[in-house]
């Protein structure tokens, strides 16, 4: 039998236990830095493992160590573990016993592929050349967990790894599929906090008084004129007004209307710059009409950029597993953001995603991440497992190849 055929046949054979666990968190999902029943579980299925387990001060954040017969490279293998604070609209039978609490991002899955990882490495740990470190993270979902780690030491922590590796999974993939590029492969993310003040009156006599309101709809359709204006269709922004609050009733013009958005950018020049737009074209639009203007931003996760050479590691070893269709480039990245993002500051590493699109729906139409319906094909669990432990043994083995 080939390594490849060991981490195959490994990962099929842990499938049962790897859906049990994922189903386990899905019922009892939990939000945040700290998730308890999350840790637990995760520790029951690890018991008995010659592992070494250490939490640091400020989360439920968890390395697991598992060291090969000999010294030599460390790799770092992450999952996320937290939820999302929305509902879920599914049939399954083992949805969410938690109102308004749903793993529709995919981080129970992630989590207990990781935990397959750890098993399937364990029993194979007498060909590791070196060690594997299994990173468990909370609070991805905006709480800045993975930097919780990083400032707790536990990522630095002897021995700092030389490599890092993550998988996603998206519904929005044929099942069993990875993809990735090198560069920029995810977003960075910024919340926009706006206000526009005028001054107060009845809705009837709106010329005594300086309604905020069409201020407010001017501004938002000249912002995303200003971004396909003043930014580079090849270094693209994203920017969106998702809420605009304001007013009583229908007979009174406010005295304030709030906006409030995301911004999302693939390159530091190109967020700079649209942070520098954004803030002229709201206040000199206000400050037109005879209104003022007030903008913040607050700073979300960096752009996630892949180490080029780990994914070529991550695309030689998916092709190796699973065929020429077993990894495909994509095309561009992906505008959501990732915490991931800081740990690929520090160490050279990459994301990689999973298709896991459900029996019998076109991948193009699947619930996506972040919806209340979304679901996946559980099956494919089982090729995320046999990846993580193969990319694991392959860095391990040889390091990032040359450019």
């Amino acid at each position: 039998m080939t390594l490849a055929d060991t981490w195959l046949k490994g990962s099929q054979e842990l499938l049962p236990e790897t859906v049990a666990l994922r189903r386990k968190i899905h019922e009892y999902p939990e939000l945040g830095l700290h998730l308890p029943k999350t840790v637990s579980a995760v520790r029951e299925a690890l018991a008995g493992l010659d592992v070494t387990i250490e939490e640091g001060p400020s989360s439920s954040g968890m390395i697991v160590t598992l060291a090969g017969p000999s010294q030599g490279r460390t790799v770092l293998l992450r999952g996320d573990m937290d939820a999302l604070p929305m509902p879920e609209d599914t049939d399954l039978p083992f949805k969410s016993k938690e109102p308004g609490r749903l793993h529709a991002c995919g981080h129970d899955a992630h989590t207990a592929m990781l935990a397959g990882a750890v098993k399937l490495l364990h029993r194979n740990r007498a060909k590791l050349a070196g060690t594997v470190k299994f990173m468990f993270q909370p609070g991805e979902e905006g709480y800045f967990g993975a930097l919780k780690m990083i400032e707790d030491g536990l990522i630095d922590r002897h021995p700092k790894p030389d490599g890092a590796f993550a998988l996603h999974i998206t519904p929005n993939v044929p099942s069993g599929m990875f993809t990735s590029r090198a560069g920029a492969c995810m977003a960075s993310t910024d919340v926009i906090n706006a206000k526009v003040t005028g001054r107060g009156g009845h809705a009837s006599m709106p010329h005594l008084a300086l309604d905020p309101m069409p201020i407010a709809c001017e501004i938002v359709m000249a912002l995303q004129a200003m971004v396909t204006r003043r930014i580079s269709a090849f270094d693209p922004v994203v920017l969106t007004i998702a809420r605009i609050t304001g007013g009583t009733t229908n007979n009174v013009i406010p005295e304030s209307v709030e906006l409030e958005g995301t911004l999302r950018s693939v390159s530091e020049t190109s967020r700079t710059t649209a942070k520098a737009g954004i803030t002229q074209v709201f206040q000199k639009i206000a400050e037109a009409h005879g209104a003022t203007g007030s903008i913040s931003f607050r700073e979300g996760y960096p752009v996630t950029v892949n180490d080029g050479r780990m994914v070529s590691l991550a695309r030689e070893t998916a092709t190796s597993l699973f065929g020429a269709r077993g990894f495909i480039p994509a095309p561009s990245p992906v505008m959501g953001a990732e915490d991931w993002s800081y740990v690929l500051q520090r160490i050279p590493g990459c994301m990689v995603f999973l298709g896991v699109a459900p029996e019998g729906c076109d991948h193009h139409h699947a619930a996506p991440c972040h919806s209340n319906r979304m679901m996946l094909d559980e099956n494919a669990m089982a090729n995320g497992v046999a990846l993580y432990a193969a990319v694991a043994e392959r860095f391990l083995e040889r390091g990032l190849p040359a450019q």
